[in-house]
């Protein structure tokens, strides 16, 4: 539209403000530079640039001149200012962009829901209808400014990072268009790192077209565009864990999008990838940015989200040993994975497995609490229990199957040694005891004690499900 001046990029430009400052965009930025985008836009010599003078916002863990790098922290806020642009800002700069402003997020990028209890949570934004859907759900992390930014029209490219799904996830939540590139085409220096193994520069677009666009410039390359038709394509759909435990609206999305690729003449094989048992790289996360916090958390450690801190922290058990160990099989896990993936052109999978949980419950169950635990302290177990109804509870809470299936998820991102105790009512069908104990088998709490209602309401013990 640009170039066909059916618009400018200074109307644009006061287009993507007014969505910035729009309820809808409540919560996504940590900060704005609304004045200085207006003149980036205004420069005519931009117009001719892939940006062409569009907004961009930055996620808060990228540096930017003059300004700290909070990362989503309260306890980095006053830390000294950035004396330069990092290389990917400096490029989206260089290509025509203007930066509008600094991105809310996951603190320290530790999460893959999105919430921030210093800087407020934004709400998923459906980016395809511009439109929220409901009640207030969950954005997705760490990226979440990033992705509501876009979804909202607040920015043309929301720049972010993506270490085990923190661009993807909320790209996913908010209905635009998340890339995840390999992590060595695009520089991160002047990133604030949690796992500087698996951290991957990239960003989140409307389209697919403008995500190729905006990884050029990022990379400075050139993606080469497949001419094939699409029945010369080799495409697969794996198995093993892609499609476990998907709820019947992403199922049904999937489905569909499968249907349409074979109308369309795609050929999709099913196959197995065994290797994704294993997934040896999501051990880094907790060792790796242990050693970048450690100091600041002995100075100031009560300032963190306690969420967060925990999961630092858990890093500092690792062993050198362990480590090395972790490094080797990752690079066996690779070969592996390509040896598996080498016959096929791509691979087809949902982002997520379930849609977005509600904002509000979501909140309420990110740090279960168990009795006799302080504030933040990681419990040793938590209470699920059914009702005659089928109903499920968490700790005592009502809750949807996915807001139970993310607060066991955060349970075990808080204590991998957490214990679920499930307790259910004489009378509940057997099939959903065991749906339930698979929603805490899937977020790996294996450890499962099952307690059954006798009559009259008192305990009795049965054999633990799972030890």
């Amino acid at each position: 539209m640009l170039q066909s001046h059916q618009t400018s990029a200074p109307q644009e430009m006061e287009r993507a403000i007014a969505a910035a400052q729009s309820t809808a965009c409540r919560h996504a930025f940590v900060r704005t530079g609304f004045d200085e985008a207006r003149s980036q836009a205004a420069n005519p010599s931009l117009q001719h640039l892939p940006l062409a003078g569009l907004a961009v916002s930055v996620k808060d863990l990228f540096d930017l001149q003059g300004q700290p790098t909070p990362a989503g922290s309260v306890v980095l806020a006053d830390a000294p200012a950035a004396s330069a642009d990092c290389p990917a800002v400096a490029r989206l700069r260089a290509a025509g962009g203007a930066v509008i402003g600094r991105t809310n997020m996951t603190e320290f990028a530790f999460s893959g829901v999105g919430v921030n209890p210093h800087h407020g949570t934004p709400a998923a934004h459906d980016g395809r209808f511009g439109t929220l859907v409901g009640p207030a759900r969950v954005p997705g992390g760490s990226s979440s400014g990033a992705a509501v930014s876009v979804a909202t029209g607040a920015a043309f490219v929301g720049l972010g990072s993506d270490t085990g799904g923190s661009i993807r996830i909320p790209a996913a939540l908010n209905g635009v268009v998340g890339f995840k590139n390999t992590a060595r085409l695009v520089p991160t220096q002047g990133a604030l790192p949690l796992s500087t193994t698996l951290d991957t520069v990239c960003a989140t677009t409307r389209s697919v077209r403008d995500a190729i666009t905006v990884h050029e410039v990022l990379a400075q390359r050139r993606v080469a565009r497949s001419t094939a038709p699409l029945p010369a394509l080799r495409l697969a759909v794996p198995t093993t864990v892609f499609l476990d435990g998907l709820d019947a609206p992403v199922a049904q999305a999937f489905e569909r999008t499968l249907a349409q690729l074979r109308q369309a003449g795609a050929q999709i094989a099913e196959i197995d990838l065994p290797a994704m048992r294993q997934q040896p790289a999501y051990g880094f996360s907790a060792p790796e940015s242990y050693a970048w916090h450690r100091e600041l958390l002995q100075r100031a450690g009560e300032r963190y989200d306690p969420r967060v801190r925990k999961r630092i922290e858990a890093g500092a058990t690792l062993r050198a040993w362990e480590y090395i160990d972790l490094l080797r099989s990752r690079q066996q896990w690779i070969a592996d994975m390509q040896a598996c993936m080498a016959p096929y052109d791509a691979l087809l999978s949902p982002t997520v497995p379930i849609t977005a949980p509600l904002l509000a419950s979501s909140i309420r169950l990110d740090l279960p609490k168990t009795d006799g635990a302080k504030p933040g302290d990681p419990p040793k177990f938590v209470t699920v229990a059914v009702d005659k109804s089928g109903q499920a509870f968490f700790e005592d809470k009502p809750v949807t199957q996915a807001e139970l299936s993310v607060a066991l998820q955060q349970a075990r991102m808080d204590n991998p040694d957490t214990e679920v105790q499930l307790r259910a009512d004489q009378g509940v069908p057997y099939g959903r005891v065991v749906e339930v104990m698979g929603e805490a088998q899937k977020a790996g709490l294996n450890r499962i004690g099952f307690v059954a209602e006798a009559p009259g309401g008192a305990e009795s013990p049965t054999p633990a499900a799972s030890r």
